[in-house]
């Protein structure tokens, strides 16, 4: 148990420093590099939680991505800086790249590679299985993160209190 949640803190701490990496790369204010490291912290933290307790990784992603985008506004608000700020930084570890990887191996190993027509039909699973994977988790992140902004507008997010 105690191994378990230190392997996820662990996960969380790298995300978390992949997000302020991808903060600093983007110009993020230094203000905000702490948010953005507690920020891309919890959504580690959230994903991969959520995922050791079995959820889909689509459903995973849509929950910690979304509480990326609550957090985002009421802290953006705070610091004074827009919410955008804070919010990609912390999703762009997320970005499923096995998914992307193996759809692209599949796509070149059926179009170069493979003579075989069942090694094809293998192949042709493997990318709609895994390119179908990438574009939900994508899309799951995308509705994750703006939804709260396109809720909690400049008016909303003043009356929130943290």
């Amino acid at each position: 148990m105690i191994e378990q949640l230190l392997h996820l803190v662990e996960v969380a701490i790298w995300s978390s420093i992949a997000a302020v990496g991808f903060g600093i790369l983007f110009n993020a204010p230094k203000k905000a590099i702490s948010t953005i490291f507690a920020l891309g912290f919890g959504a580690g933290f959230i994903k991969f939680l959520l995922i050791g307790l079995h959820l889909h990784i689509i459903l995973a992603s849509f929950l910690a991505a979304l509480f990326v985008g609550i957090i985002s506004m009421p802290m953006a608000h705070r610091i004074h800086k827009p919410p955008v700020v804070f919010s990609i930084p912390p999703i762009i570890p997320m970005i499923p790249g096995y998914y992307a990887y193996e759809t692209v191996l599949s796509i070149m190993k059926f179009i170069f590679i493979e003579t075989d027509p069942s090694k094809k039909i293998d192949l042709i699973n493997a990318m709609f299985f895994n390119g179908f994977h990438m574009f939900f988790i994508l899309i799951s992140m995308t509705v994750g993160v703006s939804f709260p902004m396109l809720l909690l507008r400049k008016d909303s997010v003043k009356k929130i209190t943290i």
